[in-house]
């Protein structure tokens, strides 16, 4: 088996530096890779994933939320969904782990310079895409104006909502909130209530020259899709984060096949004008 083939199939070795508490069931986890994964990893683009294991108990792929920092270290937000995540949510720093990727293709960052760009995260979604507007801000002035719209179902579950807010307050990008319904009143002044989608109607920007980038929950894509579109973006430009699809990464078992494509190979960023024509894809 050559090298390229082995690193693939096996986990560089990885450590739990910290845990930080985002909601009830999602945390962002700071990992330091050790050794060979170093340099690989550095090749991270945002919208590719990595593949994360609790050794002896499996990997689940999760897109990092951030580019690499300086010292090599990752942030990942994971949610407690399964046993992995679960086993992964009861390690304490200085705690093992397995490392993979990156992998797949992330977004066309080259052919995004000098346009304006739209992140539309709902949910969880706000994780991928934080990794993209990280890289946007500290090459400011290779991009038009930033805009993110990020919904969630009530305010106590906006992650990462004071770091956007700082941002916006100084002027790095726009910022819109929205949550689904507010059961509480303190500290949301800045929320409207609604639906993700409803941000959009009457909003001004320049859609024809404009990239979209968005993830969420399932039944979001549609929406947005057909709401970019009537507003101008051209659907080669909705750029759509597809990473809940992921199991084996590397295009072995199937499970993320979006018709003749496979979302861990040809994604997980993929353009909304490839998938017009596959029934299953959304």
């Amino acid at each position: 088996m050559n090298e390229r083939v082995k690193d693939m199939h096996l986990p560089f070795t990885a450590r739990l530096i910290e845990r930080h508490e985002l909601t009830e069931d999602t945390s962002l986890f700071r990992i330091a890779p050790e050794g060979a994964a170093l340099p690989q990893l550095s090749r991270f683009v945002p919208g590719q994933f990595v593949q994360i294991s609790v050794p002896g108990a499996g990997e689940v792929p999760i897109s990092p939320a951030d580019l690499p920092g300086e010292d090599g270290t990752l942030e990942l937000c994971v949610r407690r969904v399964g046993h992995v995540t679960e086993l992964l949510h009861q390690q304490l720093p200085g705690a093992p782990l397995g490392i993979r990727g990156p992998f797949g293709n992330g977004f066309p960052l080259e052919e995004m310079t000098g346009h304006p760009v739209l992140l539309l995260a709902g949910g969880l979604g706000i994780a991928p895409l934080r990794s993209l507007l990280m890289h946007l801000l500290r090459h400011r002035d290779r991009f038009g104006e930033i805009t993110l719209m990020y919904g969630a179902r009530q305010p106590r579950l906006m992650m990462f909502r004071e770091e956007m807010a700082a941002l916006a307050a100084r002027g790095e990008m726009r910022l819109y909130l929205t949550v689904d319904f507010a059961p509480e009143t303190n500290g949301i002044q800045s929320c409207a209530v609604g639906l993700l989608p409803d941000l959009l109607k009457g909003f001004r920007f320049d859609a024809p020259a404009t990239y979209a980038a968005v993830c969420g929950p399932p039944p979001l894509y549609r929406c947005l899709i057909a709401d970019l579109e009537q507003a101008g973006v051209a659907p080669g430009r909705i750029m759509l984060s597809l990473e809940r699809r992921m199991r084996c990464g590397i295009g072995r078992c199937c499970h993320c096949a979006i018709g003749q494509k496979l979302c861990c190979v040809d994604g997980p960023v993929l353009r909304a004008g490839e998938l017009k024509d596959i029934p299953e894809a959304l």
